[in-house]
């Protein structure tokens, strides 16, 4: 298929490539562990195909596993071409890729080239884009200037990375990306996803940042809930300067009340969440705690988990870490009024720790 192969030199290559839809041609559990950013699947062979051509390839004979592969490949791309692809102009320009840019990727893209459309297939597939992220991530140093946002529990450190962005700062949400709030009652809706789609998503957020600018990032461990933050960025992180903010246990728990309302709409996922706890904190305040969800107080619920959960927990991994902020901001309310008016000492103190010789 000469001139259809396109190759991916670096991840910033991929804001840059000449087409209109990404087709992830692997199976649907390939693509559930992780895919190109904006990539739609639709399937060469399904799950139970691959591991059928897969078996017969391996324990049988070769050529009667890519007949077979081959069938089922015209039969799903003509279900496409009849559904997800009925609608695209005859200028449409997709990028196909599988697992190595080989046969499932190839058959696919002959199909589409065969109707006119101009094709283009990732070389190295799938397994590039993979080899980049890890490169990135695991093998090298980041070209980053981070400067942390700290602070307890409840000092709405991610609103704060919102508000931020908005006003032009380069920000990275770790919390956003791997979809977990970071704290013991940190779940959202849909669940994590998995460590090699959680390192795309962060690749790619670093491959588009300007490494002459500073990077605001929460302060957080090496994990946001089951996921590990890779080497390269923890390292990154461990010897970034940092601010922290502060606010009284009230406002916090009020914050916390209406960040968290998701879960506290739903009593029986927050008592499996505090019942969590119970190996740490013994049984007596999550008893206490879990009354206090009974009775719908949720603001006196969080500032309970504030100081005796939350506070103690941030108060020993600081003296473990030995972590002390330069630069302090003291907030007395936080919701979104305080915030924004808080924004230019926040902003300045952001601009002391990434640069001392602003002042």
């Amino acid at each position: 298929m000469p001139g259809m192969h396109v190759d991916l030199p670096t991840l910033g290559a991929l804001r840059n490539l000449d087409v209109d839809t990404i087709i992830d041609a692997r199976s649907p559990a390939e693509f559930a562990e992780d895919h190109l950013p904006g990539a739609i699947n639709l399937p060469s062979l399904s799950d139970a195909e691959r591991a059928e051509v897969g078996t017969i390839y391996v324990q049988d004979d070769r050529f009667k596993a890519r007949k077979i592969g081959a069938a089922y490949v015209a039969r799903n791309v003509a279900g496409y071409l009849q559904t997800e692809l009925a609608d695209k102009p005859g200028d449409w320009r997709p990028l196909v890729y599988c697992w190595r840019g080989g046969q499932r990727s190839g058959a696919f893209a002959t199909i589409l080239q065969q109707i006119g459309w101009r094709v283009r297939v990732l070389d190295g597939g799938y397994r590039a884009y993979r080899r980049r992220v890890a490169h990135m991530l695991y093998d090298q140093p980041l070209a980053l200037r981070p400067v942390l946002l700290d602070g307890n529990t409840g000092t709405a450190k991610t609103r704060l990375l919102a508000l931020l962005a908005e006003r032009g700062w380069q920000v990275i949400d770790l919390e956003g990306l791997a979809n977990h709030r970071g704290s013991a009652l940190g779940d959202r809706p849909g669940g994590q996803p998995t460590q090699k789609l959680f390192e795309g998503r962060l690749a790619n957020r670093l491959a588009g940042l300007d490494p002459d600018r500073p990077v605001v990032i929460e302060a957080e461990s090496n994990k946001v809930g089951h996921r590990i933050v890779p080497p390269s960025l923890w390292h990154a992180m461990c010897a970034a300067p940092s601010i922290e903010i502060s606010a009284p246990p009230r406002a916090r728990a009020a914050f916390l009340a209406r960040a968290y309302a998701d879960i506290s709409a739903t009593p029986d996922v927050l008592s499996r969440q505090l019942d969590l706890l119970r190996s740490i904190r013994g049984h007596a305040p999550v008893d206490a705690w879990q009354e206090l969800a009974a009775q719908g107080a949720f603001t006196d619920l969080a500032e309970a988990l504030i100081l005796q959960h939350y506070d103690p927990a941030y108060a020993k991994a600081r003296r473990r870490n030995a972590v002390s902020a330069a630069h302090r901001i003291a907030l007395d309310d936080l919701d979104d009024t305080a915030l924004i008016r808080a924004l230019p000492r926040i902003e300045a103190a952001l601009t002391r720790a990434s640069d001392p010789s602003a002042g």
